[in-house]
């Protein structure tokens, strides 16, 4: 090994060869940017990085986002080098079955991975949301001399970053709010997957985020390791958000392939791997090398962090002296606890034939919610009005009032979800994002992140079926929940009254290891009897027998059928099993608001709702049919809207398309003749 080099260049060769050794070795993963961005990332995490090693849930910790998370073994070997408690032995098994060190970084699985990276632009999308948290969090907790909130976000980011749309709205949002603690080092290496960037992405990036509202600089040398550290020097007293430039080349020390594509997301071979080390004076063997110098350097991190973290631990017990009210709030939310009575007072929606929209009176739990738990803060994709989800007590999140907790996150939904995961990878906040249902689509990548980060963010998306009516079809969700069912870990709820919608929000509110999200009408529905009707707590468990009707006739001990729906169609299926049971059918009714939950009560609830002895059924559901059979069963029926919606009025649009009282009763009296004829064949109803 060259003896000559400085403990800089000793530890930034580090960096380049844990990483290049892992991805070597687990013979998959992507060299370039570990070996392209070293030095970028050292001087980040050694000079200006604030964090401890030993509690990576340090409430006042820097945070940092690899965006570019194809990258991930130059994470995990600063994690490691730093020392976090992720052994040697986890960066040889990157990419391995069980292993601390994925293909991507993962939150929750990797101590020190702030968020999970990987789909470009997310990473970049999350840290504006962390900075607004941070923000937020220190308009509303600190005091003069009592900063016990002030911390930065850092991030890596890359060209296919800066390519996505997702990164474009939030990068436009977070210039328009001035997070001047968001500082974002780009490794403007020029080279994509296909080749030079050259051949698509030719505008000038500085001039966009400057047109943005962001400060830029230029590091023409990536490897400069002091023009780095002034650039994040000059970030630091710049009020605006910053990207640094800096110009790097992927897979640098690669003696064939740095600078190309090849370097991009191949190992690079074992002869490609020694020459580089013997380009930059390192041993070939052993792979996996640390020296010791270099590892000391590093592990100044262990005892900085902890000074650091006691230094702040002290600052807060001083803040606790003489803000004792204020430190016992702060504190609980950071520990994601909720506060006491939280849940008292909300709303008690009287019966109501007309009803309400199940978006008003979302709006009407979100505000008594809000009153409550100030932790809950979000905002609309520029909808607000339409999604019910303006907090009336509480002003607007903007540049002069950080303490705010509506957000104006304008026409950007994929960057709203992105920026609402942020948040809630930040803690203290509980935040929520709205539009559309339709428009979950564009939610749909960072929705999914969430699901698979287990964070508690809530989706509200109104306009939830062909409900809304003269729009048309662009705007009528048919395929929409089945799309959202279809991603694990989301509880998905679809409440069919003001009662349910109080207790969807309860659900969301609670769970704060997986995302929600609530499905909302734009037309009435009625509001049920609950004196009547079972309480609306059953939508806690998914699914619950609303009632059974004409269930005492003839002694019988089960229905002869079983109508469930969600959402709207609820208060068809009541309709019609009171016109089947005048008419001497036993009917079952049951809302079926959640499918997750559902599944995750025991079989003998399950069985208590849903009889298996029952087998004729009938589900019905303003979108397509997709995924109920395994609820209706063989010889069940679902009626619903396999095809697209029409432009027209929403009382005409569901008579077309055969969802009405009178469509149900049909349906539900075939299925119950040809069962009682045993001569039954599953078929479609007649519309």
């Amino acid at each position: 090994m060259n003896t000559s080099l400085n403990i800089d260049e000793l530890c930034i060769n580090t960096i380049r060869f844990l990483s290049a050794d892992g991805v070597q070795q687990a013979n998959s993963g992507h060299p370039g940017l570990p070996m392209g961005t070293a030095p970028m990332a050292y001087v980040v995490w050694t000079r200006h990085l604030r964090h401890n090693p030993a509690n990576p849930a340090w409430a006042n910790r820097d945070r940092f986002a690899l965006s570019g998370g194809h990258g991930s073994m130059l994470l995990y070997s600063l994690l490691h080098l730093t020392g976090y408690a992720l052994p040697l032995d986890e960066l040889k098994r990157f990419r391995q079955w069980g292993s601390l060190t994925p293909g991507h970084p993962e939150y929750g699985c990797t101590p020190g991975v702030d968020a999970t990276t990987g789909p470009l632009g997310q990473g970049l999308s999350n840290g504006v949301g962390m900075a607004m948290a941070e923000a937020h969090l220190a308009a509303l907790y600190n005091r003069p001399g009592h900063e016990v909130i002030d911390h930065y976000t850092y991030g890596i980011v890359t060209d296919g970053d800066l390519m996505e749309g997702v990164a474009s709205e939030a990068a436009s949002l977070a210039g328009h709010l001035k997070l001047g603690k968001l500082i974002y080092l780009y490794d403007d290496n020029r080279i994509s997957i296909e080749g030079s960037t050259d051949i698509a992405f030719t505008e000038d990036r500085g001039k966009r985020f400057e047109a943005y509202g962001w400060h830029v600089q230029k590091v023409t040398d990536g490897r400069d390791v002091d023009a780095i550290d002034a650039a994040i020097v000059a970030a630091k007293m710049d009020p605006r958000p910053s990207l640094i430039m800096t110009s790097n080349i992927i897979g640098y020390g690669l003696p064939t392939r740095q600078g190309t594509a090849k370097a991009h997301g191949e190992p690079p071979g074992d002869a490609e791997l020694n020459a580089a080390k013997d380009h930059l004076g390192w041993p070939q063997e052993p792979r996996f090398h640390r020296p010791e110098a270099a590892l000391a350097h590093f592990r100044t991190a262990v005892a900085r962090g902890a000074e650091q973290e006691a230094a702040w631990q002290a600052k807060f017990e001083a803040y606790r002296a003489e803000y004792p009210e204020l430190a016992a709030e702060l504190e609980r939310r950071l520990r994601g606890e909720l506060p006491e009575g939280w849940a008292d007072g909300l709303p008690e929606f009287p019966a109501d034939p007309k009803g309400m929209a199940s978006r008003a009176s979302s709006g009407k739990v979100l505000n008594a919610l809000a009153a409550k738990t100030p932790e809950l803060i979000g905002g609309s994709a520029d909808l607000a009005p339409s999604n019910n989800t303006w907090m009336n007590a509480f002003p607007a999140f903007d540049v002069d009032c950080r303490e705010g907790r509506n957000i104006h996150f304008g026409v950007r939904e994929h960057g709203m979800a992105a920026i609402v995961n942020g948040m809630a990878y930040h803690g203290g906040v509980i935040p929520f994002g709205a539009t559309f249902f339709v428009f979950s689509d564009y939610l749909r990548p960072s929705v999914r992140v969430a699901a698979l980060s287990h964070l508690g963010a809530i989706w509200v998306l109104t306009h939830d079926s062909i409900g809304v009516g003269e729009d048309g079809p662009t705007h009528q969700p048919v395929e929409h929940l089945a799309a959202m069912r279809a991603i694990p870990n989301l509880i998905t709820l679809r409440p069919a009254d003001a009662n349910e919608v109080r207790e969807a929000w309860k659900v969301a509110v609670e769970n704060r290891k997986r995302p929600t999200a609530l499905v909302l009408t734009r037309q009435n529905l009625p509001t049920l009897d609950r004196a009547v009707y079972a309480p609306a707590e059953g939508l806690r468990r998914g699914a619950y027998v609303l009632a059974d009707l004409n269930m005492d006739s003839e002694g019988a001990s089960a229905p002869d059928i079983i109508l469930m729906a969600t959402g709207s169609e609820v208060s068809l299926i009541v309709e019609a099993g009171k016109r089947l049971a005048e008419a001497g059918t036993a009917v079952r009714l049951v809302s079926f608001p959640s499918w997750e939950l559902f599944c995750e009560q025991d079989g003998l609830y399950q069985a208590q709702v849903l009889p298996p002895s029952v087998k004729v059924r009938l589900a019905v559901e303003a979108g397509i049919t997709q995924g109920w059979h395994r609820w209706v069963g063989t010889e069940g029926v679902a009626l619903g809207i396999d095809h697209y919606g029409a432009s027209a009025p929403a009382n005409t649009l569901f008579e077309k398309f055969g969802l009405t009282v009178d469509a149900v009763v049909e349906a539900a009296s075939h299925l119950v003749l040809a069962a009682r004829a045993q001569d039954w064949k599953p078929r479609r109803p007649r519309r």
